[in-house]
């Protein structure tokens, strides 16, 4: 459900926003109302029910294992700050010049303080005012020393200082805000003056909607943050501003309207970007999720709680945004950015949203709270890693979802259809879902990210977004084929679906000795717009990126480019020892059906002379699995690998898994086949991962194409679950392949009466039955009862309107989406869409 900026704004009362308009001086010095005194009392009472529990969820047998996780870490705490040396808080943590460890000092006094607010603590923990007073006189430690003189402060990232450190602190203040205000009056106002003074991307001490800094996730961070200290401060105008804020978050990006220049959010398709240009809905998409559910439950009861739908907007969010990216538990690569290279990634991040749709369902109503509490239950009982919810943040959370799974009239239900098509062309990401499988795919354009790399995480980045696919198999634990370990293990250069030149690239911290490129004279500092823009998630410049959806089956085109940097240094703007590389050629197509994805590839090759690999595909085993390789060369002769061959098929097997992916090659390509043992560590991709070595079997599938040889075309199908036989059938149909260049490429699925088409290049082409006013991406199903179904969507997001003539006897209209035009003309039909402001979104017609 698409909400607009004004409609959000509206739901507001005119005080509140006229209060948040008053200067921050003067806000300072005004009273608060005795109705937002009561507002603010219940804000502290419900932060600390949310984080600490209370008497009733903690008394579920289901909620010990989270108590006792938060008694432990506690006394671990408490532990570290007994064996503190000298000019030390904790032990092991050293603080002054690492602003990281400065900001775990103040996340260890948040977690022993909200053991002491937590009912069914022990009795040593629970209120005891010793304890306590410790925590509070660590507060005090840590601003005299290395927070409070902001001269010596803010090094390192900025989002410490800004929003990790003054979320802890915030936490705590509400957590002890009784406590400190009769031991130490004058530490809330001290640090909220100081926090404010940290906010320096914003406008004096206050949120900057124009900011760069202070959009998305991070906005929301932000005010949550603001949201505590006023309710501890009495400062109602504080808590209004921050609540109309975090407001514009929810409002759907609009890219023809722009509110504040961001483009960060959730947009209409689902897709959810962050840093202007990067998919992560996996990520700080789920982070956002998070913290806007604890918001709902921070301003329950409160006169701050808007009116209107907001609870419907976010299941929007969980139902077409994360919901096609959850496959069995498990988050989807496309969508992480740089956290792709961490260790805890996958269903960790689901556990996150499973908690997030649990608090939502409490505010939900009717068919929506058990549409969503189903799906909780579906999450639960389809994830190959069991979930423990000790690892929720909230034991009421916790209380929660255990009543959720234990309620028989509850049905457990997908939120998605068995069988999904989801065009995420915002963030230029595609899923297919069938029955025993999902295929996702990332891509890039002007628009988006090739990838993201930042702070030392995912290190050997370059083709993240290059046409990368994953393919989720179901009853497979997926910590087994994809995480870490498939970044660890996995040439950079041979990720699935990729197209490289052979070459060796270098990591950042290899080519500047440090983890970004430092040249200030220049422009380039740790966060700044050209180090965003050129060496932590680079955009293509290419235009042509995305597709058309007709029911539950997908066409995606894309044009292979290299990034702005490279672009920008052959321009003469760079300076001269900042490293950039050339891409390959590419032009690529992903027609998606239900037992087969069909991958045309033409102008694959290198105009600098370099030689070419194409990656079929790769999968990773564990170094004792059993894999089994075979097939059949085009001359119909049985073959076993590793090796090359020019092959019909080919099939990959894991019998200890009880999973197999084939691979019908569509014209004749000799393919090399590898089958080998890697270890590598999970540091390579993540200089704080631990050194960790990982052994894995890594199999692949390649077409090399030497230095110097002309560009080729290939095409192939990716057939999932694949047996024997049904690779065999693949020489009798039901595909063709229609056209395969540059400028067109086309495919026929004879069985399920689809042809889909990417056209690439400008003018008029002709594929069968229809001709395509190009750019633009087509499907057109013909099925035995005469209904046919044409799909055009503009893939380079710039056109004003496609037309598409279907040839043959002329039919009229049963039903079109709006902007959809049909006519008559000589031997044929006519369609013309106007896709002006579309965003990529597909426009289908059904005619008689």
């Amino acid at each position: 459900m698409p909400i607009s900026r004004r409609a959000l704004l509206s739901t507001v009362p005119a005080a509140t926003l006229l209060a948040a308009a008053r200067p921050l001086r003067a806000r300072a010095a005004t009273a608060p109302a005795p109705a937002a005194s009561t507002d603010h009392a219940t804000i502290i009472d419900n932060t600390v029910a949310m984080f600490a529990g209370t008497g009733a969820s903690n008394a579920r047998p289901e909620v010990a294992a989270k108590l006792a996780a938060i008694q432990t870490t506690a006394r671990t705490r408490l532990a570290a700050m007994d064996g503190a040396g000298s000019g030390a808080l904790f032990a092991n943590l050293p603080l002054g010049t690492s602003d990281s460890n400065l900001t775990t000092a103040y996340q260890y006094l948040h977690e022993i303080a909200l053991a002491t607010r937590t009912p069914g603590a022990a009795a040593d923990l629970l209120d005891n005012a010793t304890v306590q007073r410790r925590v509070i006189d660590g507060l005090g430690w840590l601003y005299d020393h290395y927070y409070g003189d902001q001269a010596a402060g803010y090094y390192g990232n900025w989002f410490n200082w800004e929003i990790g450190i003054s979320t802890h602190v915030s936490k705590t203040l509400a957590l002890l805000g009784s406590q400190v205000a009769g031991y130490r009056p004058d530490l809330v106002s001290t640090y909220v003056a100081a926090m404010d003074g940290y906010l320096r991307n914003g406008i004096d001490g206050d949120v900057n909607l124009d900011s760069r800094f202070h959009t998305g996730a991070n906005l929301a961070d932000i005010t949550t943050n603001r949201i505590l200290q006023g309710a501890v401060l009495g400062d109602d105008a504080r808590v209004s501003k921050a609540v109309a804020d975090q407001l514009t978050v929810f409002a759907t990006v609009d890219p023809y309207h722009l509110q504040h220049g961001v483009t960060d959010g959730y947009y209409a398709d689902g897709s959810f970007i962050q840093h202007a240009s990067v998919a992560y809905t996996g990520s700080y998409g789920a982070g956002l999720l998070t913290r806007i559910v604890q918001t709902v439950k921070t301003l329950d009861g409160t006169s701050y709680t808007p009116s209107d739908d907001l609870v419907g907007v976010v299941q929007g969010w969980v139902v077409n945004g994360f919901a096609p990216l959850i496959f069995e538990g498990w988050m989807m690569e496309i969508v992480k950015g740089r956290a792709v290279s961490r260790t805890g990634t996958g269903y960790a991040d689901v556990a996150a949203v499973v908690e997030a749709v649990v608090g939502l369902s409490a505010y939900a109503t009717g068919a929506a709270a058990t549409t969503l509490s189903g799906y909780t239950k579906f999450v639960r009982q389809t994830s190959k890693a069991t979930l423990d919810p000790a690892g929720f943040v909230s034991p009421v959370s916790v209380a929660r979802y255990a009543d959720i799974l234990a309620d028989p009239a509850i049905p457990a239900a997908d939120l998605n259809p068995p069988a999904r098509n989801v065009a995420f062309n915002a963030m230029e990401r595609t899923v297919h879902r069938r029955p025993g499988y999902a295929f996702a795919l990332a891509r890039n354009s002007k628009r988006i990210s090739k990838y993201e790399y930042m702070s030392g995480e995912n290190q050997l980045p370059w083709f993240q977004g290059d046409g990368a696919h994953y393919l989720y198999l179901s009853g497979q634990d997926q910590t087994q084929a994809f995480g870490v370990d498939y970044y660890t293990t996995v040439s950079p250069y041979r990720l699935a679906g990729v197209t490289a030149p052979v070459e060796t690239r270098h990591t950042v911290p290899e080519l500047y000795g440090t983890q970004w490129y430092d040249n200030p004279a220049a422009g380039f500092t740790s966060s700044s717009e050209s180090q965003n823009t050129y060496v932590y998630f680079p955009c293509g410049t290419n235009e042509h990126s995305g597709g058309a959806t007709l029911g539950a089956y997908g066409a995606v085109g894309w044009v292979q480019s290299s990034d702005v940097a490279y672009a920008a240094k052959q321009a003469g703007t760079l300076p001269d020892d900042f490293v950039v590389y050339r891409n390959a050629d590419a032009t690529k197509s992903w027609f998606m059906f239900d037992d087969e994805i069909v991958v045309l590839a033409a102008g694959v090759g290198d105009s600098a002379g370099r030689a070419v690999t194409t990656t079929i595909d790769t999968r990773i085993a564990g170094a004792a699995d059993s894999i089994t390789l075979s097939g059949q060369r085009r001359d119909r002769r049985p073959w076993t690998g590793p090796g090359t061959a020019d092959l019909a098929w080919l099939r990959y097997a894991n019998d200890s898994q009880a999973i197999a992916v084939g691979y019908a090659f569509l014209q004749p390509r000799p393919v090399t086949v590898t089958l080998d043992t890697v270890t590598g560590s999970r540091r390579v991709v993540r200089a704080s991962n631990p050194d960790t070595a990982v052994t894995k079997k890594v199999f692949g599938a390649v077409v090399e194409q030497a230095a110097g040889t002309p560009h080729t075309s290939l095409a192939y199908a990716v057939v999932p679950h694949a047996t024997q036989r049904q690779l065999d059938g693949y020489a009798h149909g039901p595909l063709s392949v229609l056209a395969n260049t540059t400028a067109v490429q086309a495919v026929r699925h004879a069985r399920l009466g689809l042809t889909a088409v990417n056209v690439f290049a400008a003018g008029r082409h002709s594929v069968q039955r229809l001709s395509v006013d190009g750019p633009a991406s087509v499907i057109l199903s013909e099925q035995k009862d005469g209904t046919v179904s044409v799909a055009v969507s503009d893939p380079t997001m710039n056109r004003d309107t496609i037309s598409v003539t279907l040839h043959g006897p002329h039919r009229g209209v049963r039903s079109a989406d709006g902007g959809v035009r049909v006519s008559r003309v000589a031997g044929g039909t006519r369609i013309d869409v106007a896709t002006r402001h579309a965003y990529g979104r597909t426009f289908t017609v059904t005619l008689r």
